[in-house]
């Protein structure tokens, strides 16, 4: 596997990274690439399962690190923390991505496509389009699924006038009614009922290392808040083991109700006033907050938090 150029999104893998690296690699072959190929760095969620099994194709290769040398390619992510193990000794050679760019540095130059957008793939759909290369009905669902899941089905404020148009063009090649499939995907990836505590925090979790604290943000979607928040005496204890086990400063676990676009938090470690310091009001006794209007993580609330570091 070495001999091909690896391309990979970030841990505990969401829609997008699972779909931009199956996309770039399809954009990279189409282009006269041929060495490449998509894997991945975590299990693939139930909502990204839809997607995989709409199409009828396989989800990419488990990998859990690189050897040395290693050449690599880097979708919806940069940061080390939440990459892959011995990243800083491979040869990075590319990166798109739509998120904040930290503790980033290469021995040698690279690609390095950043844009705020609410996707990755809205990125990659523009690289088809300025490229002159076609996008077939795979690659347009596989999109088409990170948009949705990215941005909610277009509610969430990550989502711009790029990925709207990305996702209005997309359809049509896909020839599917986009809403009504994004719908059915969203839902797909809410039911929780099955998974255990410490499954549900690493389905979506990201790692922050900031001003020598480390954070974990994870995050569920489900459909009904309490729903995920019954469960809250396990979620906590599998929480503070995850403290426990990587030396945490903060945890927190961001329930989001995709009907109704809000978000409950539970936050636990030694520095969980920092959450109280970002939003601007006090946990409840049980060491959770209600967000109102709170969907991203990415826009709403890893900056605020980073902020006050």
């Amino acid at each position: 596997m070495e001999d091909n150029i690896l391309i990979f999104g970030h841990k505990n893998p969401d829609t997008d990274s699972i779909c931009s690296s199956i996309v770039e690699e399809i954009l990279s072959k189409k282009r006269g690439t041929n060495n490449v190929k998509a894997v991945r760095l975590g299990k693939i969620n139930k909502e990204t399962q839809f997607a995989l099994d709409y199409l009828g194709i396989e989800a990419p290769e488990l990998i859990e690190k690189v050897e040395d040398g290693q050449k690599v390619i880097l979708v919806d992510h940069n940061e080390a923390p939440q990459s892959v193990e011995n990243r800083e000794n491979a040869e990075i050679i590319a990166v798109i991505d739509h998120h904040r760019i930290s503790d980033f540095n290469t021995v040698k130059p690279l690609y390095y496509t950043a844009k705020p957008f609410g996707c990755t793939s809205t990125i990659l759909y523009e690289e088809f389009k300025e490229l002159n290369i076609e996008i077939e009905k795979k690659e347009a669902i596989l999109m088409l699924s990170a948009i949705i899941s990215d941005t909610l089905l277009l509610k969430s404020p990550t989502c711009t006038e790029h990925d709207l148009k990305a996702f209005e063009a997309l359809e049509k090649i896909a020839g599917i009614d986009a809403k009504d499939y994004g719908l059915k995907m969203l839902k797909a990836g809410t039911d929780t009922s099955a998974l255990s505590a410490k499954e549900i925090i690493d389905l979506d979790a990201k790692e922050f290392d900031e001003k020598g604290k480390k954070i974990i943000v994870a995050q569920v979607n489900t459909a009904d808040i309490n729903d995920v928040f019954s469960r809250k005496e396990d979620l906590s204890f599998a929480m503070e083991k995850e403290i426990a086990d990587k030396n945490l400063n903060l945890c927190i676990l961001v329930i989001t109700d995709i009907i109704n676009t809000n978000s409950r938090i539970i936050a636990l470690g030694k520095d969980k006033e920092l959450v109280e310091k970002a939003f601007n009001q006090k946990l409840d006794v049980d060491d959770s907050m209600l967000l109102e209007g709170v969907v991203s993580r990415k826009k709403q609330i890893a900056p605020p938090l980073l902020a006050v570091l």
